[in-house]
């Protein structure tokens, strides 16, 4: 892809996000397209944003679980931008017509005391570098076609890292736990939708650790000349299958003794 194709893609992209009006799938588009243009293309959109006044607030990785890697035919993870105006309080009500497909995934947040960043970044560093962690609830959209109506194929990982790799909203719950407090492993949630349990999960579903994923978005960062920064949020990856959200639904994300996070769509 050219720099041109870059931005044309990210200019569809945010006028999706503004009409919410879905656009085609951008790698049937561009046939040749690589993770890398996926990427330029995310970029493209994170230039205009904060050209617009918006502010990052943290970083998401996503497909960390088997699972999801497996359904897209990918065997790394991907990680989009949180920006301020993603940021919903625990127990908030999405406002009506805010998101075109919204979904949800259950996920353990890391809040940063310090910058982490390198090639070189080590599982003590993401230890060393974490303020505190905290249950938290991601919420997904899609400004791109799930498949296209014509040939039924289905959107892959490049279009969905061009799409700021599905990324819409952070609910933060209201516990703060040290790092050391928990065997994140072990750190589940039990999911429900408007009272009834949808999905299970554990930590452990996030690359076996989710300071493991902290430390795979440092290294993917620095390919790209960037860095995680002292007070940004890390979404570590979902260990639960996406949620669907449609108008009318409550969402309770039960850690246990870990915390718990709701969030409501109107």
């Amino acid at each position: 892809m050219r720099p041109e194709d870059h931005a044309k893609a990210a200019a569809d992209l945010i006028r999706a996000e503004q009409t919410g009006e879905q656009i085609g799938l951008l790698t049937l588009r561009h046939p040749e397209m690589t993770m890398d243009d996926a990427y330029e293309v995310q970029n493209a959109i994170y230039r205009t944003k904060l050209a617009d006044g918006r502010r990052v607030i943290g970083w998401k990785i996503g497909l960390t679980s088997k699972a999801m890697q497996y359904a897209l035919n990918i065997d790394i993870p991907d990680s989009g931008i949180l920006f301020d105006d993603m940021a919903f309080d625990h127990g908030a009500t999405v406002p009506a017509g805010r998101y075109i497909q919204p979904r949800i995934e259950a996920e353990i947040a890391f809040v940063m005391k310090d910058a982490l960043g390198g090639e070189n970044v080590t599982r003590d560093d993401v230890i060393a570098a974490t303020d505190y962690v905290a249950p938290s609830i991601e919420i997904l959209d899609t400004r791109i076609q799930r498949s296209d109506p014509q040939t039924g194929k289905a959107r892959t990982v490049l279009d969905t890292i061009s799409d700021n790799a599905a990324n819409a909203g952070i609910v933060m719950g209201a516990e703060r736990h040290a790092i050391d407090a928990f065997d994140l492993r072990w750190v589940g949630a039990i999911t429900t939708r408007n009272g009834e349990v949808e999905e299970t999960g554990l930590g452990a579903g996030v690359l076996n650790d989710p300071v493991e994923s902290v430390v795979w978005l440092a290294r993917r960062m620095a390919q790209y000349g960037q860095s995680i920064e002292a007070g940004q949020t890390i979404l570590s990856g979902s260990f639960i299958r996406p949620v669907e959200c449609p108008s009318g639904t409550e969402i309770y994300a039960d850690f246990g003794q870990f915390g718990s996070v709701e969030v409501n769509f109107a």
